[in-house]
């Protein structure tokens, strides 16, 4: 695929497939946000994964547990690979500003990185949305890469694309005001992806519950 401009969301993870798990699949603040999920969840839970990616390690380790996995991703590629290597969980090809989840309707959802391709207020509406498909009392897993930018083009996993983002006081804000969300934990990391040409990136992760 031509280089000369950025790809958009579904193009660039059509792209980066498998090579996508290998990166970021073993992320220690990730895979502790699922712990710290699954040690709250009832049995037999329902969970949506927003940007599901390959299933790994998110979707199939909620699905190894007991719980019924929807995950949903823009991306095809990424949707056929999650449903080969997941085929316990149900996957759909969908942006999540166009999910029509049920209001409500899940106990916890996952949102692991899937707004920085979006624009921010469509990122903030994505968030109020999210909400809204929780249950009382339902949690928000989230992670995003902190930064005060608005349709930035960088190059990622060797490819162009623009992104936005929010510095970690406004996207904890957002949860918090926007959202009507409790915070119950907010701690900005840093990890390195595997690959030859990887650099550290800050990442913020989020656990909050709908009152």
């Amino acid at each position: 695929m031509s280089e000369e401009r950025a790809l958009t969301a579904e193009e660039l993870f059509d792209e980066v497939g498998l090579g996508y798990e290998k990166a970021f699949g073993h992320l220690p603040e990730q895979l502790a946000a699922v712990d710290w999920l699954l040690d709250r969840l009832p049995r037999g839970a329902r969970v949506l994964d927003v940007g599901s990616g390959t299933g790994r390690p998110v979707a199939e380790l909620l699905d190894r547990a007991g719980h019924a996995v929807t995950g949903i991703d823009v991306s095809g590629t990424m949707v056929d690979l999650a449903r080969r290597q997941v085929p316990g969980a149900r996957f759909e090809r969908c942006d999540v500003r166009e999910f029509t989840g049920p209001e409500g309707g899940f106990d916890a959802v996952c949102a692991f990185f899937p707004l920085l391709m979006m624009d921010r207020a469509g990122a903030a509406d994505a968030l109020r949305r999210m909400t809204s498909w929780l249950k009382p009392g339902g949690l928000l897993v989230s992670a995003t890469v902190p930064a005060d930018v608005e349709d930035v083009e960088i190059v990622w996993m060797g490819h162009r694309a623009r992104v936005s983002s929010f510095s970690a006081e406004e996207f904890v804000r957002l949860l918090r005001e926007e959202c009507g969300l409790d915070v119950l934990h907010q701690a900005v990391s840093e990890f390195r992806p595997d690959g030859p040409s990887a650099v550290p990136e800050e990442q913020l992760f989020c656990y909050a519950r709908r009152p």
